[in-house]
């Protein structure tokens, strides 16, 4: 029964790893891991500690297993970077137990997409964006309450009224005719 629990644990792992693999490469199998995934995992499931294990260490162990002209490294050379860096993030115990805790950091993990696009309220934004301090032909683009206007805001829409722009008693004709009989 030992197998079994040890082969689910290792299904929980490599999935971790596959997701891993993947993220942020469209072209990515899930088979093999960039050093730049590597450094996500290890950032992400919390086996960078700043204390035991740095940034530093973990590209060290990266470029120890991978080969020498490869760019990534497989699930088994992933296993191989985590049993060496679990001596380092779980001191003073067992191998075996510091890889245990090891793949419990990692086991159902994914890329963490959370923070990555926050929008900053900066003054500087909020004042080029605020449309009621807007001037000139910029202007006329709103509404009062600060919603573009479109289309009608963009482009001259031609007046076909027959009267010049801006004249004053457009409409008025008819009247004047009318009350000179």
């Amino acid at each position: 029964s030992h197998e079994g629990a040890a082969a689910g644990e290792i299904s929980a792992l490599e999935e971790a790893f596959r997701k891993f693999a993947v993220h942020g490469d469209t072209r990515a199998t899930g088979k093999e891991m960039h050093g730049k995934n590597w450094s996500k995992l290890c950032k992400d499931c919390h086996i960078i500690d700043g204390k035991n294990v740095t940034t530093t260490d973990v590209d060290i162990v990266f470029s120890k297993i991978k080969g020498k002209s490869v760019r990534t490294i497989t699930f088994e050379q992933f296993k191989e970077a985590l049993q060496e860096l679990s001596k380092k993030r779980f001191k003073g115990k067992s191998d075996e137990e510091a890889l245990q805790e090891m793949y419990k950091l990692i086991e159902g993990k994914g890329p963490g997409l959370t923070g990555v696009t926050k929008t900053v309220a900066s003054p500087t934004v909020s004042r080029l964006t605020d449309t009621s301090k807007f001037t000139g032909s910029h202007k006329e683009r709103f509404d009062a309450s600060g919603k573009g206007k479109g289309r009608a805001g963009r482009e001259d829409l031609v007046d076909n009224s027959g009267y010049v722009s801006g004249y004053k008693h457009a409409g008025t004709y008819d009247h004047k005719v009318q009350g000179n009989k």
